[in-house]
């Protein structure tokens, strides 16, 4: 399963509550990163300049990345993947990963949001958990490249039958309700 929707709309909490409810893990390419950053780590210096400044990692890197990390053992019954796939050359690779898996996607989950609340909400999360790659400047860059690169994947994968698109705001419990309403059991 995969979740998407533009920074902000609260994908790393719902993709939390969703993977337990699954018994999957929860994979986040923007968690692997800023581990790898925090590190110290080659992969972290590669990225560190490229997320202060509010753009993605490329594709080579990041179609690495979780490659690897579907090959590890807990993601045999089940993944849930959060801020992959960002282009269409990372739906190409993810389906050639898939296939090659002999497995495939159950449904992708959108969540759906203002720019301007998430703008607000991303500026508040930066002042709490001090993340300096969350400038109004930035927010509104990976807003966004998000509208022009990532936002066309959801046709891709609603002309699949896959998308479910549930509104992001609101309380966790609230959006959660929303989407277990939504996904298939």
């Amino acid at each position: 399963m995969l979740i998407m929707g533009p920074p902000g709309a609260g994908k790393g909490t719902q993709a939390k509550g969703v993977a337990a409810h699954y018994g999957v893990p929860a994979i986040s390419t923007g968690d692997i990163f800023r581990a790898n950053i925090s590190q110290g780590t080659e992969l972290g210096r590669q990225v560190q300049q490229i997320m202060a400044s509010g753009g993605y990692v490329g594709d080579d890197i990041t179609n690495a990345i979780v490659a690897d990390r579907l090959a590890e053992d807990d993601t045999r019954n089940g993944f849930l993947l959060d801020g992959y796939p960002r282009t269409l050359g990372q739906v190409e690779a993810l389906d050639a990963l898939l296939a090659q898996q002999q497995t495939a996607l159950d449904a992708v989950l959108v969540l759906t949001a203002d720019t301007d609340e998430l703008v607000a909400r991303l500026l508040r999360r930066a002042e709490t958990e001090g993340r300096e790659d969350d400038t109004e400047e930035a927010i509104r860059v990976r807003q966004k490249v998000y509208a022009e690169e990532t936002a066309p994947l959801l046709d891709v994968y609603r002309e699949r039958g896959l998308l479910v698109e549930v509104d992001g705001l609101g309380g966790v419990s609230e959006v959660a309700d929303r989407i277990f309403e939504r996904l298939p059991r």
